[in-house]
């Protein structure tokens, strides 16, 4: 049996070796390429890459081949392949310079006068060709360099101002349309101190003799990089010619220390790419300014947390007398230890969560006695609010000689910005005024407008002085600016903007004149 089934199997190998092999066939296909085409035989099974290697055509890193490489053969299948050449091109292109008109109230309307002269600037621009197979089918810039940027044609219009001139007291500067202009001894006596245009407002503030403005300009550099840069000019002189500090990024605040000589104090942020625009650093500098130059600076406070919500950053006042420095944040004010370089809380406050990115810091003023801080606190909620979403703001009273403030007056809304006017001496001895903004809306004073109301520094005698009844409130964009000191007329003023221009308010009668109307003015100050 064994012998049977051996030679079985040997039958069936031997029948095996006998039988013919299946051959693989070969498969046709077809390729161009460089203007010519050919068919190529190749082995079932092949790919795309073997027949380009077959037929001697390489390709470079931009050729493109159509089926890809990768892809196998088939019978009849046809590949193309696009010769893709690029080429880059440098053009110089001329930029035009733009021209800024600038509306000035001292020129007779209609008028004009050339401030600065036009000039182009000049582009470098790199374009990238994309020729396929000889042929151009695309080109894109992928490269520009300013070599030299545009200058813009200045030129102020005439339009003369319709209102009667105001005898006022000291000097007073108003930032309208990016420039600088003062106003002395009248209304109708004024000019330009600085007509750059590019004046952003964060700071700008008179010495307080007078004599120079403080102020900063938006940088030319990105505004990730560089947000502004801080600068002095002389108001004195006809034709004043703007200094640089050497110091940029500054928000929040910067102004003179009253009874120095010229001594500046100054906070700086870091710029970001991301909203609002900054992180601030919550320190504090010193800078002499003498004799026309920047001079030495000394450091107060290093770069801090700035507690909740510090990112925003922190503001600072000087007391008339120069001794104190107040500084406001989000969660308090206290003082700033200039000496031992450090901050003395005097009152928290709960920080309004404005569910937004940006932060509310209460509005702040000294006495005119150097005694007593007047602040908007965020007051505790009524209803179902809870302490950080609360609508209420008081205007309080906090004497430096005691622990705790004094409510003044409730529900003036959060950007109620307080001012003390210059000491007067009255019956009773020496005596000042208190203007601040009052809510129409105290509840959603986040968006509602304000009125002007004055009130004795005790917080007695409350009296709405502006807009008039019928007309809508004003937006407060920046604190009320007092007149350094009554006229012998008897004129107590107090200046404000409103829709976008100047107007002065007697506080003594109630009355108010509009000063400018060109609609363009976003800060004031007034020594």
């Amino acid at each position: 049996m064994t012998k049977k089934l051996l030679s079985i199997i040997a039958i069936f190998f031997l029948m095996a070796a006998c039988t013919p092999q299946v051959q693989q066939a070969d498969v046709i296909v077809s390729l161009t390429a460089d203007g010519a085409s050919q068919n190529i035989t190749l082995p079932a099974g092949s790919s795309v890459q073997q027949a380009l290697t077959s037929a001697g055509v390489s390709l470079s890193q931009t050729d493109r081949v159509d089926p890809p490489a990768y892809t196998l053969l088939t019978e009849g299948l046809t590949i193309t392949v696009t010769r893709v050449r690029e080429e880059f091109e440098t053009q110089q292109v001329i930029i035009p310079f733009e021209r800024q008109e600038l509306l000035n109230e001292s020129l007779p309307a209609g008028e004009t006068r050339l401030v600065q002269a036009g000039q182009n600037g000049l582009r470098e621009i790199t374009i990238r060709h994309v020729f396929e197979d000889g042929t151009e089918t695309g080109n894109s810039v992928v490269s520009e360099n300013i070599l030299q940027a545009a200058i813009p044609e200045i030129v102020m219009i005439g339009v003369q101002s319709p209102f009667a001139p105001l005898p006022i007291p000291g000097k007073l500067v108003y930032l309208t349309g990016g420039n600088a202009w003062i106003m002395e001894g009248s209304t109708s006596n004024r000019r330009p101190l600085v007509t750059t245009g590019d004046l952003d407002g964060y700071i700008f503030s008179l010495s307080p003799d007078g004599k120079l403005l403080l102020f900063t300009r938006k940088s030319a550099l990105p505004a990730d990089q560089e947000i502004n840069d801080l600068w002095v000019v002389n108001t004195t002189t006809q034709s004043p010619t703007p200094v640089s500090l050497g110091v940029s990024n500054v928000v929040h605040f910067a102004a003179w220390q009253p009874g120095k000589s010229y001594l500046i104090a100054y906070s700086t942020v870091e710029p970001r790419t991301t909203a609002p625009g900054w992180q601030a650093n919550n320190d504090l500098h010193f800078l002499v300014f003498a004799n026309g130059v920047p001079g030495r600076t000394s450091d107060v406070l290093e770069a801090n947390f700035g507690g909740t919500y510090g990112s925003w950053g922190m503001t600072f006042a000087w007391s008339p007398d120069g001794n104190s420095l107040a500084y406001s944040r989000p969660d308090g004010v206290g003082l700033a230890d200039i000496t031992n370089k450090a901050l003395t809380a005097l009152l928290n406050i709960t920080p309004l969560n404005t569910h937004s990115n940006w932060a509310w810091t209460p509005g702040l003023a000294w006495g005119s006695d150097s005694q007593i801080i007047y602040l908007v606190t965020h007051a505790a909620p009524t209803g179902l609010f809870s302490p950080e979403d609360s609508p209420n703001f008081d205007l309080v009273a906090a004497p430096l000689t005691e622990n705790e403030s004094t409510p003044l007056v409730h529900q003036t809304g959060m950007f109620a910005y307080p001012a003390a006017s210059s000491l007067r001496q009255g019956k009773t001895g020496s005596t000042y005024l208190l203007a601040f903004w009052q809510a129409i809306f105290p509840t959603q004073s986040k968006t509602s407008r304000y009125r002007l109301v004055v009130m004795n520094s005790d917080g007695t005698n409350l009296r709405s002085l502006f807009p008039g009844e019928g007309q809508s409130g004003l937006q407060p964009m920046i604190p009320p600016v007092w007149a350094p000191s009554p006229l012998e007329t008897g004129g107590d003023f107090i200046s404000v903007i409103y829709e976008g221009n100047l107007w002065i308010v007697d506080a003594a009668s109630g009355q108010y004149q509009q000063i400018t109307g060109d609609g363009l003015t976003i800060q004031i100050d007034w020594k």
